[in-house]
């Protein structure tokens, strides 16, 4: 994984959907968090791609699924997968209850046509 300064452990998620889904009123298919500052972004697969906008503009290259149950890495910098790394502040997945794709009452029917494979 990139230096150290690519992750900070204390600081916590920016919210419990993407960020900018939540500001556009759109929807998304799984979420990201940055490793460094929190930001939680919609991943590769939704429709507008936040998380990976977000390193675009910030140069923050590590994010971690926050997806319940999964704890892997992902560095966008050396497009490299890792299976684990630091434990990063609480809460580290979006609610249990919320679905994915989510968030529940924004998603089409035909959301699997929406997705980028």
């Amino acid at each position: 994984m990139t230096d150290g300064n690519a992750i900070d452990p204390t600081v916590p998620p920016s919210g419990t959907g993407c960020v900018e889904c939540e500001e556009a009123g759109g929807w998304w298919f799984h979420l990201r968090r940055c490793a460094d500052c929190g930001h939680i972004g919609c991943c590769d697969s939704s429709p507008a791609r936040h998380a990976t906008a977000h390193y675009r503009a910030t140069g923050h290259p590590v994010v971690r699924s926050f997806e319940p149950g999964e704890e892997w890495f992902w560095d966008y910098s050396t497009d490299e997968l890792y299976a684990s790394g630091p434990e990063l502040a609480p809460p580290v997945s979006r609610p249990a209850d919320q679905p994915a794709p989510g968030p529940a009452g924004r998603v089409p029917a035909d959301w699997a046509r929406s997705l980028h494979r």
